[in-house]
């Protein structure tokens, strides 16, 4: 008797992308590109508030298990980019390992950057392991927002089983300023909807701002989070040159719109991304 025929291999996504940005006569412009795999970055003309515009680009249109992808983004002193991404970010079935997703971003003296993802998208029965790296200069800010649908309730999609991973460490002057690890494992339903965790929402948002004047933003803040209806709330907090700030809403419109706000508000009136409301 034969031995059976192996497993098919399966196609998975493999992707890498890196930009390098500085500043020349007061404007930021492109440094160093590259790109492999399924990785794409597009840099629009359109520098708002002296910013440059990076869009990253996953082009397998989605993550499933056993698929990579690798960004990394570097501002040389005094440089000013926005990063978004072209499409929510969507984390399908996974059978056996988890997607990886990894970023790696380095703010140089005097320059800032804002990272403003779009939504990812967690299926039922997806798997995603995310480490977020970041390395800040003493008087650099770094923004950054990750939003997160648990399915889509426009669709009647309901999670009832994901893997994920989410790891953080934000290095300022080269000392640990933040670190957090968010994880659901396994059958995550009955969890979620327990008060001390989503309430019964679908989507989440973290947003930290790093800066000196972090904590100046705070009032204002807390503010804007006191005017923001039952369908979507939050809180903040400042301390040691940072401002941390927690969302939970029943849908992803909700929280794109709060998101947008508060955003908006956080970056000195300067408009979302286009990307973010085309």
């Amino acid at each position: 008797m034969s031995d059976p025929a192996p497993a098919p291999k399966l196609q998975r996504t493999d992707g890498l992308g890196k930009a390098s940005l500085r500043a020349y006569a007061g404007e930021t412009r492109l440094d160093r590109l590259h790109q492999a795999g399924a990785a794409k970055i597009r840099l629009p003309h359109s520098h708002r508030g002296g910013a440059m515009d990076v869009v990253l680009i996953n082009t397998s249109g989605g993550l499933t298990g056993g698929d990579r992808l690798d960004w990394r983004v570097t501002l040389g002193p005094d440089a000013q980019a926005v990063v978004t991404t072209q499409a929510c970010e969507r984390v399908y079935r996974a059978l056996g390992e988890p997607a990886r997703v990894s970023v790696a971003l380095d703010v140089g003296p005097g320059a800032r950057l804002d990272w403003l993802p779009q939504e990812t998208i967690l299926y039922d029965g997806s798997g995603l392991e995310r480490r977020f790296e970041a390395s800040v200069a003493d008087d650099g800010v770094l923004l950054i927002v990750e939003p997160v649908l648990l399915g889509r309730l426009a669709h009647g999609e309901k999670v009832h089983h994901t893997d994920f991973h989410d790891r953080w460490r934000v290095r300022r002057g080269g000392k640990l300023t933040f670190a957090e690890d968010t994880r659901f494992d396994g059958a995550v339903g009955p969890i979620l909807e327990r008060r001390a965790a989503l309430g019964g929402r679908a989507a989440f948002a973290s947003v930290v701002l790093i800066s000196r004047e972090a904590e100046a933003c705070l009032d204002p803040v807390l503010a804007r989070l006191s005017a923001v209806d039952g369908d979507c709330c939050g809180g903040a907090s400042a301390f040691d040159g940072k401002l941390i700030c927690r969302l939970i809403a029943q849908d992803g419109m909700r929280l794109r719109q709060t998101l947008i706000d508060l955003l908006t508000l956080m970056r000195g009136g300067l408009a979302m991304p286009r990307l973010w409301t085309n």
